[in-house]
């Protein structure tokens, strides 16, 4: 290498590193979001279709991230969300507001927060919203009060409680309600929780934040939800995890949803974290006594630990649904695009589907579910069963719109005995990695197989969703994949010039499945531009982002298919197409 070339790669090299320190100093934001101030109010003139999705929840345009606050109010569910009004990258962030009455069909309304009070000058964040006594809603978030950053903890209320819909909100002078004491970090401080109330007749609120590198919950106490205090302990605290964000706490259990006050013997707690530095959220089950939070000693607590969603899914918040005693859980799918494509199509950021949460019946874990009104958009069913597939074989599922479909598939094989052996050099915590070196064309013994989706007529690129079955020591490792490498024809590293390229990874996580059966099931929810898919009944759930160039609207294909030695027969496969919710009527 001459020495101009090496001195070429060294100046490009300190201008990543250079360019990287600034975006940390400027986000002010420990890293959240990546701020691009000259893009920020960059007006969307016209809006790109291609890649919208038809029934997932996005605004018309312009940048969506944390869903805020959702609730069941008088017959109406309410979704407040992190919204720019003004572009399609993170910034002039204010809670956007939907209503709903069956959670698909929306109606928009006008902001129900925005910068306006010193107490929140500078940025209207997350937060939550709790039903008080004398059903009244309360909605609390997080203020930032100046150009440092301080994050203080503020609280609005309904303008009018005989407006079915809650239009107008109140953000009250006696505002902020908490402050972070010398302790505290407060550049790391924000996103409270849900309140519940204890047996004691106080209120308790936790809020995610950090110290150095240990992740910290704080918990607080009140009597009357306006004078709040921080308790001796925090609710929970972790070593080596960074900042944690948008933490959840509820109760559940193998029944059903439970709303956020239930103890008793047959109920667990779920604590759930969205970690800054590796962008996935990270939850545990365990219990809770005396205001501690105590992970089971099973539970992985840290990077390692359970995802809700081993893909594409971050800041997520739960409720709990009093008429379908459900806990629904809503999460933000980010666009795995470029910023300069997303300015360019003039939108960013869409909510998934909303799932139903309950606790496995193993305890270990739990299960995610989409919510059931989805299946009222299902229309021209098709279905195929006992059909099987040697290695190298695939089958089309035709007679739906494969852009837009959900599909349920139950998979069998008759032995366990071609399973490839589980390397010990082989991290069991990164199926991401695994997968990335297993992919879907490279031929095992079980698997792959599964779905071949948002699929070019010559697979010139496609989306595949796949599992893998290895032999471990004393028990089978089933891996799902959903593999975005292969999801488009665009160059990744086009129309990056401001320094965030696209991201289309093979995510993975591991299925806690036994296999006595020799069954595995897969469903996947396909919409132009994400595929959902929810492995063994909701154990693995994965969402990916694709922008496929070819695989577009009618001219998109779904297979079935297997690239192992082991034959493996499609014991059933229902197919839909999903209609488009119509708007909520009045």
């Amino acid at each position: 290498m001459d020495f101009s070339k090496r001195l070429g790669d060294w100046a490009l090299l300190v201008l990543l590193l250079v360019s990287c320190c600034l975006a940390l100093l400027n986000n002010g934001v420990e890293a959240s979001h990546n701020v691009f101030d000259q893009l920020q109010s960059v007006r969307t003139i016209n809006v790109r279709k291609v890649h919208r999705t038809a029934y997932h929840f996005q605004p018309t345009k312009h940048w969506i991230n944390d869903p805020n606050g959702p609730m069941y109010y008088n017959g109406i569910y309410h979704l407040f969300y992190q919204y720019n009004p003004k572009g399609a990258v993170w910034g002039n962030i204010i809670w956007a507001h939907s209503v709903s009455k069956d959670l698909i069909s929306w109606k928009t309304l006008e902001p129900a927060i925005y910068p306006s009070k010193p107490f929140d000058k500078y940025g209207c964040w997350s937060g939550s919203a709790t039903i008080l006594p004398g059903n009244k809603p309360i909605i609390l978030y997080t203020g930032i009060i100046d150009r440092n950053n301080t994050q203080v903890q503020n609280y609005a209320i309904p303008a009018n409680l005989s407006d079915p819909y809650l239009r107008k909100w109140i953000k009250p002078n006696n505002n902020p309600l908490i402050f972070a004491d010398r302790s505290i970090n407060k550049t790391s401080f924000r996103d409270p929780t849900t309140a519940w109330l204890g047996r004691d007749g106080h209120w308790r609120i936790a809020i995610g934040s950090r110290r150095k590198h240990r992740g910290i919950s704080y918990l607080y106490r009140s009597k009357d939800f306006i004078h709040w205090a921080k308790a001796q302990h925090p609710l929970h605290s972790t070593s080596g995890t960074g900042n944690w964000e948008c933490p959840d706490f509820f109760p559940v259990s193998v029944s059903g949803g439970l709303d956020t006050f239930v103890m008793g013997p047959n109920v667990k707690h779920v604590f759930k974290v969205s970690l800054d530095e590796t962008r996935y959220e990270y939850y545990t089950i365990g219990k809770y006594k005396k205001d501690r939070y105590i992970p089971d000693e099973e539970m992985v607590d840290g990077w390692n630990g359970l995802r809700y969603d081993y893909g594409n899914f971050y800041a997520s918040k739960s409720f709990y649904d009093p008429v379908k005693k459900r806990r629904v859980l809503w999460g933000w799918a980010n666009e795995s695009d470029s910023t300069d494509n997303d300015v360019m199509k003039g939108w960013a950021g869409i909510q998934l589907i909303p799932r139903t949460i309950v606790l496995d019946p193993s305890g270990k874990q739990l299960l995610q579910w989409p919510i059931e009104e989805v299946e009222t958009l299902r229309k021209n069913k098709v279905e195929l069963k006992n059909i099987k597939l040697a290695k190298g074989e695939k089958i089309e599922i035709n007679g739906i719109t494969a852009a837009q479909a959900d599909v349920d598939i139950t998979f069998s094989f008759d032995s366990l005995d071609k399973a490839e052996p589980f390397d010990p050099k082989w991290d069991i915590y990164d199926g991401q990695k695994l997968c990335s070196q297993k992919g879907s064309t490279v031929h095992g013994g079980l698997g792959p197989f599964g779905l071949l989706t948002l699929a070019s007529q010559n697979l010139e690129e496609y989306t595949p969703v796949f599992f893998r079955v290895f032999k471990g020591q004393n028990k089978h490792h089933v891996l799902l994949c959903s593999d975005a490498s292969r999801s488009t024809l665009m160059d990744p590293e086009s129309h990056t010039k401001n320094g965030v390229g696209a991201y289309r990874p093979s995510f993975a996580g591991f299925v806690d499945i036994d296999l006595k059966d020799k069954k595995l099931s897969l469903r996947s929810l396909i919409d132009n531009s994400v595929v959902e898919s929810f492995g063994a009944r909701g154990k693995t759930v994965i969402s990916s982002r694709a922008y496929p160039t070819l695989a577009i609207y009618e001219k998109a294909h779904l297979y079935a298919f297997n690239n192992g030695d082991e034959t493996i027969k499609i014991d059933s496969l229902e197919a839909w197409t999903m209609d488009k919710p119509l708007q909520m009527n009045h």
